[in-house]
């Protein structure tokens, strides 16, 4: 697999692939459930009904987590213990196929996001591509998939005991769901351009908890329909569903938390210290090194929050230095600034690896080359990062593009980590060919 890949293309091919199963799938409902023989769709009608409803308010309360996520934890679970389910409400056996799985949950995840077109908020159409393809997978791995003398689970399950039959289920919904954190990392990876094998590790990691929840959630549901009948599935759904409402106020407090600190990188240009838009292009010229070089997501936080408040020291000056340059600035005014901005994150007492990040920004890159010194990658990332817009402007052209790199070039190996200007260098020429 390649290490990197074409954000455009993996994201076309999922939702192209998203589509034609849910045409492929509602076609081949309609033709089956107008065969003499085929399972009466009246009996259906209750069960896929609620099913429909709880993955429609599942999708319509989508929750945004951190690394810009979308995932809907009640719309999963619900799709998954249909895809699992073995008995009616009525205690026949559910022997519905997976197209109409497909079907079911395709619908009501568009129904589910029509309040958000609505209200014009952003949805991530491959998002939804990649949930919808999870649950294929599991549906196909249960319903038609034949496992032993050409039968299926479900129709195996009938002579398995409970147990047995729950970790199928566990373990079908568990690589259902790895299947769509591999999706989702594809598309991270594109649109970050990071490593992909780096990426995927970010994506399982903050994945697995919800994961296990689902899977085992879905199968609990899906277990308990043939004694609980539809009770079973608001039943054991529910506290799920608490669970997302309590996520989403998370995600909400940790976007305020996130705005807040992009409003306190202003005050610097508020004040006149640096020039307007300054804190916002390091940052992003930072994230984008800084995931070129393959860092961790949590790492890459921290690098976006010290890259946004990396001149806030600059408020204890009594002149601002011209044009807020602090890569013209004497090396000891530029240990000051940094100390100072380091002591002002401090005092949040929330963002200490931040501080530190602050703290080392202007050392250079010779402490660690000849003197051993620990000096933490995002610090040299944004002393680079710095330096570029300190000389390129807010508004470079070709020729200034290519001084400021000149200038950093002098420089390199001794103020300036060779590897991260590499990794800028290529940033660069990926944003401006």
């Amino acid at each position: 697999m390649r290490d990197r890949v074409s954000a455009l293309p993996v994201e076309m091919i999922s939702a192209v692939v998203a589509v034609a199963l849910t045409v492929g799938a509602i076609a081949l409902v309609r033709i089956r459930y107008r065969e003499p023989l085929a399972m009466p769709i009246r009996s259906l009608v209750p069960v896929m009904l609620v099913f429909f409803a709880v993955i429609v308010m599942g999708e319509m309360f989508r929750v945004r987590q951190p690394g810009s996520r979308h995932t809907a934890p009640l719309a999963t679970a619900a799709a998954l213990a249909l895809a699992m389910t073995v008995a009616c409400p009525s205690g026949t056996p559910a022997t519905y196929r997976a197209p109409l799985v497909v079907a079911v949950t395709a619908i009501a995840m568009a129904v589910g996001m029509m309040p958000s077109l609505v209200r014009g908020q952003p949805i991530r159409l491959s998002d939804l591509a990649n949930s919808l393809l999870a649950i294929t997978v599991a549906a196909v791995l249960f319903r038609e998939v034949p496992i032993s003398d050409g039968r299926t689970v479900l129709i195996l399950q009938a002579s398995w005991p409970p147990s047995v039959l729950a970790l199928v289920m566990v373990l079908i919904s568990m690589f259902a769901l790895t299947v769509e954190v591999l999706l989702l990392a594809l598309v991270r990876a594109a649109r970050s351009h990071a490593p992909f094998l780096r990426t995927f590790q970010d994506e399982f990691m903050a994945a697995f908890g919800l994961t296990a929840a689902l899977s085992a959630t879905g199968a609990l549901v899906a277990l308990a329909e043939r004694p609980l009948g539809m009770l079973a599935i608001p039943l054991f759904l529910f506290p799920l569903g608490l669970t997302q409402f309590a996520v989403r106020r998370q995600s909400s407090i940790r976007r305020t938390y996130g705005q807040t600190i992009r409003t306190l990188s202003r005050l610097t240009e508020l004040g006149g210290y640096t020039e307007p838009g300054h804190a916002s292009r390091v940052a992003e010229l930072a994230l984008a090194t800084g995931h070129q070089l393959g860092m961790s997501e949590r790492d890459v936080l921290d690098l976006e929050y010290a890259a946004l408040l990396h001149d806030i020291g600059q408020v204890s000056l009594t002149e601002p230095i011209p044009g807020g340059a602090t890569v013209l600035a004497a090396p000891a005014d530029q240990r000051r600034i940094a100390h100072d901005g380091a002591e002002i994150v401090r005092q949040t007492g929330v963002l200490d690896n931040v501080a530190v990040i602050l703290e080392a920004q202007t050392t250079s890159y010779r402490q660690v080359r000849e003197l051993g010194e620990d000096l933490p990658l995002a610090s040299r990332i944004i002393k680079v990062c710095n330096a570029y817009d300190d000389m390129a402007g807010s508004r470079p052209n070709p020729e200034r593009r290519s001084a400021a790199m000149e200038r950093i070039h002098l420089g390199l190996g001794y103020e300036y980590d060779p590897r991260v200007v590499d990794a800028l260098v290529k940033v660069l020429e990926r944003d401006h060919s």
